[in-house]
């Protein structure tokens, strides 16, 4: 198989491509043949030494996700079998082209979407529906703000709580992400001034949900923001992640702070978020309300490049690597 590698901690000098043996399934693991694989900022984090792959994952070959076809199954897996087409959760190992993953971690792929954007779904649509739905609980008719609304997850988000029937503000920084937001269906509104737009476009209520998806610059805007009862969930600390809390107002606003990670979360966990984005956001994906966006496509040769669209600014949606 052809794998991205880390060969050590630091930045695109670490980054390879190598050729290595195929993963053969047991159990109930599956290994899928991707065509296209997805970054995510973890890839950078743990390129930067900081965010090692959990146990059972390997080591030294990121990527968080899988999208493909089934090649193989293990004696004991009997959701799929080879040919499927399927897109879900890995522990590590989802950047190449041969990926081993527990047949529960594993959802099929609507027949609408094509490889490449499938390949845009599984951790941006899970994280996102994991943190909104399931954890924030946000319902029809609340307000929902999102950070980052132009990435991947941040996109997901924005589609999730508006087939929700919630309203949804989009936090953005830049022409493109604004018109990317408002042909999504929700409001952008500036970086700069969210706290002061979320006042004015509520009429002093506040966002019900905040999804932070960029860090600690935000979060004491994040709770002037939020609605009485609100709930705040921390993904993503990208920009900082040290901050400091004005205890009163969670107080006065009987709010609630959670913080989420999905890539270490044991098994059960895991495959019980892939079954409620099955449930919920698989249908949307099926008859079209809901769709990735594909900022870039790169060749897994130029992986580095990739790497670099990741790590800058201006993106829309996800980013992707093509193996040929």
């Amino acid at each position: 198989m052809r794998a991205v590698v880390f060969t050590g901690s630091g930045g695109n000098e670490v980054v390879r491509v190598e050729e290595r043996r195929d993963p053969v399934p047991c159990g109930e693991e599956v290994v899928v043949r991707a065509r296209f694989a997805a970054l995510n900022p973890a890839d950078l984090v743990q390129r930067a030494g900081s965010y090692p792959a959990p146990a059972g994952s390997p080591p030294d070959i990121p990527g968080l996700e899988v999208t493909g076809v089934v090649e193989a199954c293990g004696e004991r897996v009997t959701a799929w079998r080879k040919g499927d087409r399927v897109f879900g959760l890995v522990g590590g190992g989802g950047l190449a082209d041969r990926v081993l993953v527990h047949e529960r971690c594993l959802a099929p792929v609507p027949e609408r979407l094509d490889d490449r954007d499938a390949a845009a779904v599984p951790e941006a649509f899970i994280t996102a529906h994991d943190a909104v739905r399931s954890q924030a609980e946000l319902t029809a008719g609340e307000t929902l703000l999102v950070h980052g609304a132009a990435g991947g997850v941040g996109t997901a988000a924005v589609q999730i709580g508006l087939v929700t029937g919630a309203r949804v503000l989009g936090v953005v920084r830049s022409e493109r992400a604004s018109a990317a937001v408002r042909e999504l269906g929700a409001e952008p509104i500036e970086n700069e001034t969210f706290a002061h737009r979320v006042d004015e476009a509520t009429e002093g209520r506040g966002a019900d949900v905040v999804l932070e998806l960029v860090g600690a610059p935000h979060f004491e805007d994040d709770l002037e923001a939020l609605a009485l009862r609100g709930r705040v969930v921390i993904v993503g600390v990208g920009a900082g992640q040290e901050t400091t809390i004005q205890l009163r107002t969670l107080m006065q606003k009987r709010a609630v702070v959670r913080g989420t990670v999905l890539r270490p979360r044991p098994l059960e966990e895991k495959a019980a978020a892939v079954r409620a984005f099955e449930r919920e956001v698989l249908p949307a994906l099926a008859d079209g309300r809901m769709r990735p966006l594909v900022d870039s496509v790169f060749p897994g040769a130029d992986v580095t490049e990739a790497f670099d669209r990741l790590a800058g600014s201006g993106k829309v949606g996800k980013v992707l690597i093509e193996f040929s």
